[in-house]
């Protein structure tokens, strides 16, 4: 806590408070405003005025609680985003299972045409709650998000490209739930050579 500024009268400074998360319970919060509401109160009553410590203290308990209040909602919201992560990995070998399928299946056939329109309605839902793939080939090789499972020797493209995306990855929102399977090309130039510097 910064103790260094306190205010003592009402005004524009009231908002100078910057409380850090103590962690503290909603239980102990509110405990701690009703001894500060209470103190304050028998120093009204008394002949004295009620002293800056105990306005200072009832500032900052509130400033905790709101601080408790919006960290709650933040690890609830996120929550709620990431939720179904778990449910969604368990699904992500179906999904391969889908694109191995729509491989090796020839184009034409009505059975191809009901396994495509099926991955599509179960891709679209997945994808509405926050899944997104990662197929891009031709980039420059993340191990955050790339896992390389083969080497390929290619000088035509600059070293360490993704030169084939073997098993798809996914986020989920912006979490990486697997990465992609990738064959990565060596033996051409450095990226920087490769864009002229």
């Amino acid at each position: 806590m910064n103790d260094d500024n306190p205010t003592s009268g009402g005004g524009a400074n009231d908002d100078a408070y910057v409380i850090e998360d103590t962690g503290e319970s909603v239980a102990d919060i509110e405990h701690e405003m009703e001894i500060a509401a209470q103190e304050a109160v028998e120093g009204r009553t008394s002949a004295a005025p009620p002293s800056d410590d105990f306005r200072d203290r009832y500032v900052r308990t509130l400033a905790d609680f709101e601080n408790f209040r919006k960290r709650s909602e933040r690890e609830k919201a996120d929550f709620q985003r990431y939720a179904l992560g778990a449910v969604i990995r368990e699904i992500l070998p179906v999904l391969d299972n889908f694109d191995r399928a729509l491989e090796h299946a020839g184009e034409g056939d009505e059975f191809h045409k009901g396994v495509a329109l099926i991955y599509k309605q179960l891709f679209d839902v997945l994808q509405r709650h926050g899944l997104k793939p990662i197929t891009e080939s031709g980039v420059r090789f993340d191990p955050n998000i790339h896992e390389a499972v083969v080497r390929e020797e290619d000088p035509s493209v600059p070293s360490h490209t993704v030169a084939a995306v073997l098993q798809k990855g996914y986020f989920l929102h912006d979490r990486l739930l697997r990465p992609a399977m990738v064959k990565v090309a060596v033996g051409g130039p450095d990226e920087n050579e490769a864009a002229g510097t």
